[in-house]
């Protein structure tokens, strides 16, 4: 009987002020969703990392007489230079590009790009040797050892590369945390404000429940609940939008990226995982907030 009452009172409270419930389930969704697709940005900039991080290659370019005079890798200095390198600890592969090879691969990945190709000359290319570690921090020893070794001009990491596209997206993540960090802010305010107003609007029965002997708990349960209620219908709101997002918009928009393997895609798992934190967030930080304010503002 307790238990139908308290429900009673809880969708009572949410319909009376129907446009304060509205306005918090809007703003607490605004905020866990951008919360969310900041963890998703998180979780796929750490499986692009680690995509990349798995390809990256250590390139060790070659002076112009031995790009010149050396296309087959046949001289002492750059067969001996070549078997170095293969036996050095760490070194799972080895691959030697001449500089008609550098200018084939040059043309083929700028293809559509016919301004950028005239930039460029052939002799500009050096011939290079591009090495996979099964570790990538070994690039300072490989760079260390080889950067003074006879016929090298220069040893260059692509993990500079791929951090640079890192720090890009770790720019787009820390700007959604920023937003969501002012949103649940807001959120946590609606939320002290609809406590203060549902249990002002109730003072009378409130007052009449506690001389007849209910607990301040009994009592003050219902106005904790709508605000858990409420906070719990943002967060399903929040869920649902990033499925929406993800499926109706992103997956379009970023097809050909993810087929390219540019980044790793944001999957319908990624979003599972994080939505029991959203969930968890919005009844943890809604029920921690309707409690302070009853405690603060409300004396009955």
């Amino acid at each position: 009987m307790r238990l139908t009452l308290i429900i009673r009172e809880v969708f009572a409270g949410l319909t009376r002020n129907i446009t304060m419930t509205l306005a918090m389930i809007i703003t607490t969704a605004i905020s866990l969703g951008l919360f969310g697709g900041g963890l998703l940005v998180v979780d796929m900039t750490n499986k692009t990392e680690q995509l990349y991080l798995d390809n990256v290659e250590v390139e060790i370019f070659l002076t112009d007489d031995i790009s010149t005079a050396d296309p087959g890798c046949e001289t002492d200095i750059c067969s001996t230079l070549r078997e170095d390198l293969g036996e050095f600890p760490g070194v799972t592969d080895v691959r030697y590009v001449s500089r008609e090879e550098a200018l084939e691969i040059y043309r083929e990945t700028f293809e559509n790009n016919p301004e950028i190709l005239d930039l460029v000359r052939p002799e500009a290319l050096p011939a290079s040797f591009r090495v996979r570690l099964d570790d990538p921090d070994q690039f300072v020893a490989i760079y260390e050892h080889f950067n003074l070794y006879p016929g090298v001009e220069s040893v260059r990491n692509q993990e500079e590369l791929v951090q640079r596209l890192f720090s890009v997206l770790d720019g787009l993540r820390n700007g959604a945390f920023a937003i969501a960090i002012f949103q649940a802010f807001a959120a946590l305010m609606l939320i002290a404000n609809m406590v203060q107003i549902a249990a002002f609007t109730r003072r009378t029965e409130v007052s009449i429940m506690r001389l007849v002997g209910a607990t301040r708990w009994y009592t003050q349960l219902p106005f904790l609940l709508e605000a858990v209620v409420a906070a719990l219908a943002g967060a399903l709101v929040a869920v649902g939008g990033l499925f929406v997002t993800k499926n109706v918009f992103l997956d379009d928009v970023l097809s050909e990226v993810y087929q390219s393997n540019i980044v790793a895609p944001i999957t319908n798992a990624a979003i599972a995982s994080v939505s029991p934190w959203l969930v968890g967030a919005a009844a943890v930080l809604s029920a921690i907030t309707g409690y302070l304010t009853l405690r603060w503002y409300v004396r009955e």
